[in-house]
């Protein structure tokens, strides 16, 4: 079983079901992306998202980024909405052991 922040959770839920961009810190630096998979893999509670703005240590934006949910931190819904999937089924390149949301 894995132990979720409800505040974290309820906040990806909800950006992923109302496509809205999250905007929070993560490895010291501000990000803006948009969700998209979210759930378990390898046994930690992972995010896979579109970061499209804010800062990073590859410097190159936008792109496609996972990230522990557990190294996320002071995150908020922007009001920002994108349109949706990519065209990426995240499910034919990384398994996931359990997924919890995914955008449409």
């Amino acid at each position: 079983m894995f132990v979720i922040d409800s505040q974290k959770d309820r906040l990806i839920r909800q950006a992923i079901r109302e496509k809205r961009l999250l905007r929070f810190t993560y490895v010291g630096k501000v990000r803006i992306a948009e969700p998209h998979d979210y759930g378990v893999q390898s046994g930690k509670v992972r995010l896979l998202s579109y970061q499209v703005g804010g800062e990073s240590n590859s410097g190159k934006l936008p792109a496609w980024r996972w990230l522990d949910v557990d190294g996320m931190s002071g995150i908020s819904l922007e009001s920002e909405h994108f349109k949706g999937s990519r065209g990426v089924d995240s499910t034919q390149h990384h398994k996931w052991d359990q997924l919890y949301a995914r955008v449409a």
